[in-house]
């Protein structure tokens, strides 16, 4: 998996609420990348149907789920505080429970349950449907946990609750777990083999979606270029599908022009790519449909061949350069961003110059930058000494983050003068009398409301930037 998927990121926190009126109320935290708050929008569902309501006041609920991170130290830390902090909060409301979901939980569940006795539910990313099970074991004063992957969940017969949103963007999973065994990686011991869901299901979702008021939806996946669907089972299992399985199977270029096609004006963004599997005919499929966005998310890591190949990356600096050159073709003005990770083991300065040497070839719209951190039980962590001290580390790390800063002026500028369509999201943070919105490309756009409403479409020209929005005045609708 990489490390990023579309707007979460890591420590980001997204407080569940509302006001359902319920017997039981249930407060959830997530943290990490979009697939947990999208799986926060299942478990919601799930407990819905079992009676419980969503509530923002902590003090209040009975039922405290923590969705959690594991793919780098600094998460891991930040929800141990907020585990502890519960703890607190349970000496004034002993009746309330806790539990831990997603990434954490399968890795750390003996800890927490056993050792630490920190809470009373470990519940991994493919047991969410045991929930109401666990939760008349904990009930019953049992601790409860349920951390076995599966070969063949996905969801896609659950109707995410949506919360906390602001009802014109939204999730939609379209596969789980991953194959790509990087080294630096949890993701394929914490949430599995690749599955993916059934397309059906995700056009269904989309056009629900369409109806109920939304104008954008991302389809995420811990690797979305290796859905691949023919009847369900693992993509692994693919080999021994029939020759009528594989001659109908959807594989992720068909899927987006399903989705495409069944809401045309329906925006589509999606997270996240690996290089390695990248087809060309997503590409077409991206220029052929307006509606699907100008927008790439194309983590590299690494700008060295050699470290690459120590993170187990499927592709080479070359390899990569030469998929960056064939977007560039493809969709001239397609936005790409990036994930990139210092002071892998072994970095040496000439490798550390290689990366910068990528990015000033690239010149990324916007990116997702982190100094390495082991994370137990991955291959680099069994193998590999992380020999880069913490000063190098970070002195690396901010040559990656300055020079992004000025690729990310250099990007937006680029913008000034043009006309663009922009999705209406909501109110400007820092202006009540400005909307917030996006381009085709994912960057952030404000002007004067005037007469416009949210959900709206409307053309923009660009008149003024900083490194990371655009400003400009409305000109009509799109």
């Amino acid at each position: 998996m990489e490390n990023m998927m579309e707007e979460k990121r890591q420590g980001e926190t997204l407080l569940w609420g509302g006001s359902q009126e319920a017997s039981k109320k249930m407060y959830i935290e997530s943290y990490g990348c979009a697939m947990n708050f999208s799986d926060s929008e299942i478990v919601a569902s799930i407990l819905t149907k079992e009676g419980y309501g969503t509530t923002q006041q902590l003090e209040e609920a009975d039922l405290v789920l923590v969705n959690t991170c594991s793919i780098r130290d600094k998460a891991e830390q930040t929800v141990r505080k907020r585990l502890e902090f519960f703890q607190s909060v349970k000496k004034i409301n002993p009746g309330m429970r806790v539990g831990v979901l997603g990434c954490m939980a399968e890795r750390l569940k003996s800890k927490f349950l056993e050792e630490e006795k920190i809470v009373d539910m470990v519940v991994g990313p493919d047991a969410y449907k045991d929930l109401p099970n666990l939760l008349k074991e904990v009930e019953d004063g049992r601790a409860a946990v349920n951390v076995i992957l599966s070969k063949d969940e996905t969801y896609g017969d659950v109707a995410p609750v949506r919360l906390q949103t602001n009802g014109v963007t939204a999730f939609v999973s379209i596969t789980r777990g991953c194959d790509n065994m990087c080294t630096f990686c949890v993701v394929p011991f914490t949430r599995g083999r690749e599955r993916s869901r059934d397309p059906h299901s995700i056009v269904e979702e989309v056009n629900t979606l369409w109806a109920n008021g939304y104008r954008e939806v991302t389809l995420l996946g811990q690797n979305v270029d290796s859905y691949l669907w023919y009847g369900g089972g693992l993509k692994k299992d693919y080999i021994k599908a029939s020759e009528m399985q594989k001659a109908t199977a959807i594989h992720f270029a068909d899927l987006l022009q399903m989705v495409a096609e069944a809401q045309p004006k329906m925006r589509i963004r999606f997270s996240t790519s690996n290089p390695q599997d990248m087809a060309e005919d997503v590409l077409h499929t991206i220029a052929r449909y307006p509606n699907i966005c100008n927008n790439i998310h194309l983590p590299v890591q690494s700008g060295s061949t050699r470290i690459l190949k120590e993170m187990n990356r499927q592709h080479t600096r070359e390899e990569y350069i030469a998929l960056i050159d064939k977007i560039r073709s493809i969709i001239p003005d397609c936005a790409i961003s990036h994930d990139m990770i210092s002071g892998f083991p072994t970095e040496t300065e000439a490798d550390h110059q290689d990366t910068l040497s990528l990015m000033a070839y690239v010149k990324y719209d916007y990116g997702y930058m982190f100094a390495y951190s082991e994370r137990p039980g991955t291959p680099a962590a069994k193998k590999l000494i992380d020999d880069v001290p913490e000063a190098v580390k970070k002195r690396r790390l901010q040559e990656i983050v300055n020079l992004q800063r000025a690729h990310c002026d250099y990007r937006t500028k680029q913008h000034l003068g043009k006309t663009e369509e922009v999705l209406i999201e909501g109110t400007s943070k820092k202006s009540e009398a400005h909307w917030m919105g996006r381009n085709s490309q994912n960057m952030v756009v404000v002007f004067p409301k005037e007469h416009y409403q949210k959900g709206d479409f409307v053309m923009v020209k660009i008149t003024d930037c900083t490194s990371a929005t655009l400003m400009g005045q409305a000109v009509g609708y799109s």
